[in-house]
């Protein structure tokens, strides 16, 4: 997994790992990482069985607990789990809660889920967790990287995330992004991408989001590859993959191409 990161994982991220010797592998012990990352951002990693309810997961974020399954994958579960693992969570998702801003962010989509169990959009602001914190890309000096813990914890993704010609590329917009499905069984059929973490960062804590669960009103409009006129268009995909049946085709034909080929 190390070896496909350079290159292609966000600086934030490789930092990160560095910080906290996860590049070492291994089981990372909870205590000391989170005594590692509480001195770094205030944050601190809690153990969990599998999936926590929402409002248990927001009111973690919310005060800076970033809460982490304690079972780990299969060697053959490495490309995909369903359900995320110590692996995904510790590997995945810790680093980037050593870089400042992007440690606010999530506080401040902890305290934003809070306020939306009381509307009926809680997929809306799923979709914002999932192509940013799960699948997101940020465009650097060096070209496009991955920030995304769902891209960075499977090894066929980071590829496909960046040099596959199937998927779209746009540019982040809030309101566009959380009226777009996704896929989670699958790669991804859109990447958003963000300039930096401090616009992310003020996207979240700047808008109103009551105005838009009315105006979206718990539905989805957009299917993940949709294309609008308004959307800064970076990579115009070609959706080959999807549309030659995704992972279940890959599965069933050992022949088939790798996505990313």
């Amino acid at each position: 997994m190390l070896d496909v990161l350079p290159g292609r994982a966000a600086p934030e991220f490789i930092n990160g790992l560095e910080a906290l010797n996860l590049h070492r592998g291994g089981i990372p012990d909870f205590q000391t990482i989170s005594d590692e990352l509480e001195a770094l951002t205030g944050w601190r990693v809690v153990a969990v069985p599998g999936l926590v309810p929402d409002d248990v997961f927001f009111e973690h974020l919310a005060n800076r607990r970033f809460p982490a399954g304690n079972f780990i994958r299969r060697p053959d579960q490495l490309d995909y789990i369903q359900e995320p693992d110590v692996f995904h969570d510790v590997f995945g998702h810790v680093p980037m809660l050593t870089d400042p801003v992007f440690a606010d962010y999530m506080e401040a989509y902890g305290k934003g889920g809070l306020r939306s169990l009381r509307h009926a959009s809680l997929k809306n602001l799923a979709a914002l967790y999932w192509y940013t914190v799960e699948f997101g890309l940020i465009q650097t000096d060096q070209g496009l990287r991955i920030y995304g813990a769902g891209i960075v914890s499977s090894v066929a993704e980071s590829i496909f995330a960046l040099e596959s010609d199937s998927p779209n590329r746009i540019k982040f917009d809030l309101s566009r992004l959380m009226r777009t499905d996704y896929k989670i069984d699958d790669f991804q059929q859109t990447y958003f991408v963000i300039d930096n973490y401090e616009d992310l960062f003020r996207a979240t804590v700047d808008t109103d989001f009551a105005p838009l669960y009315a105006q979206m009103n718990g539905q989805f409009d957009l299917k993940p590859a949709d294309i609008l006129p308004a959307d800064g268009l970076i990579d115009k995909g070609s959706q080959d993959y999807a549309r030659n049946g995704g992972r279940s085709a890959a599965l069933g034909n050992s022949k088939q191409a790798s996505p990313y080929e």
